[in-house]
């Protein structure tokens, strides 16, 4: 699910340049932390802080903003 809220992410250039920008990230180190439960956490949580952007992304990925944000939480363990 955080690969496909990644995705979700890069489809629109200021949300993604706003995420590099607050994560610290730029394309290469996104593209190589692609497998690494921080950087896929760090999806989940831009968007778990922001609303607007949780209710978009779950409304396109067809998952309730809780399923995201749980998603988030398992992650972490």
């Amino acid at each position: 699910m955080a690969l496909a809220a990644i995705g979700w992410l890069l489809q629109n250039d200021d949300r993604a340049q706003r995420y590099l920008d607050l994560t610290g990230l730029d394309p290469n180190s996104l593209r190589a932390g692609l497998s690494d439960p921080t950087v896929l956490g760090s999806a989940l949580d831009f968007l778990a802080n922001h609303e607007p952007d949780l209710i978009r992304a779950a409304e396109a990925l067809a998952v309730t903003p809780e399923e995201l944000v749980a998603a988030r939480k398992d992650l972490a363990q």
